[in-house]
């Protein structure tokens, strides 16, 4: 805090580049802002912060294809990563073989020490996630149209393991539905096939993030129809993927909404945010005479 205090006191205090937050990023803003009249130039703000990151199954996705990226998407990291799904939105038509596939896959899953590399899910970073993460779950267990239909169990014993977790809403505003959680929980809200477009829309309004987002579908004017609506709810949107493991350099990473200011880290559009263009002008023929032909017109 001290050092921040410094920084941001600076008189030459040129720029800020942030991952973390949304309080601490709100923070940094506030702060460059109370003390802008004292800054020589308006410092660049650069911020990646949260995310509740979905996954939007059409009913003619591949359920296989659905299962796996869930399991990926939400489990990987133990979930903590901003990129990883936390919230998917599946049509009852494709719910039972998807939930079936998802269930036997976290069936095969082993939870433990990261140096043991058939674990595929370990600890999480400390305590207070651990807390934090379970009590989530805890809300879920006691929500009305909540079930849990795999993990939810913790274990301190030995290390801040947690279980993949997987659970069923029919309340799409749910707070595992809304809040970002970045630990291994995924909510499902299961659909009715013929409203695809109002879930659609659903899935725009029902979060502040807008990070990264996943649409599995193998009709391309259904994807058409997702890529139109769901345009400012994910900075990074997928087709048939998970919606995570963008690769720097390649795929520039970045979101909007509460998700920060989505200025593509690992592009150039991120590295522009960073110089002072400045333009010049030489003329070779300067003039002489300070009238311009009109000027001399009767």
């Amino acid at each position: 805090a001290l050092i921040g205090e410094q920084v941001l006191r600076h008189r030459d205090l040129a720029g800020i580049h942030v991952t973390g937050s949304n309080a601490t990023f709100n923070s940094l803003w506030k702060g460059v802002a109370g003390n802008v009249e004292d800054l020589r130039t308006y410092p660049r703000l650069v911020g990646e912060t949260g995310g509740k990151d979905f996954i939007f199954v059409h009913s003619s996705a591949n359920p296989a294809e659905v299962a796996t990226a869930i399991v990926r998407g939400a489990f990987e990291y133990q979930g903590q990563k901003c990129s990883a799904a936390s919230r998917a939105y599946i049509p009852r038509s494709l719910w039972g073989p998807t939930r079936d596939l998802v269930l036997k896959m976290l069936a095969e899953i082993r939870v433990g020490d990261v140096r043991d590399f058939r674990n595929f899910v370990n600890a999480v970073i400390d305590e207070a996630a651990f807390d934090s993460i379970l009590s989530y779950v805890e809300r879920a267990k006691a929500a009305p149209g909540a079930e849990i239909l795999a993990g939810g169990r913790g274990d301190k014993s030995r290390g801040y393991y947690i279980e993949p977790t997987l659970i069923q809403t029919t309340d799409p505003h749910s707070l595992t539905m809304e809040e970002e959680i970045f630990g291994p929980v995924m909510t499902v809200f299961v659909y009715e096939d013929q409203d695809f477009e109002a879930t659609l829309k659903l899935c725009d309004q029902t979060s502040p993030y807008g990070l990264t987002g996943a649409v599995f579908s193998r009709d391309r004017y259904a994807f058409t129809k997702a890529c139109q609506a769901l345009r400012y709810a994910a900075g990074n949107f997928y087709l048939n993927d998970k919606p995570t493991g963008a690769m720097v350099g390649q795929q520039p990473f970045g979101g909007a909404r509460g998700s920060g200011t989505n200025d593509k880290a690992g592009g150039p559009l991120n590295l522009q945010r960073w110089v002072s263009p400045r333009t010049i002008k030489e003329t070779f023929v300067p003039a002489t005479d300070f009238k311009y032909p009109f000027l001399g017109a009767e």
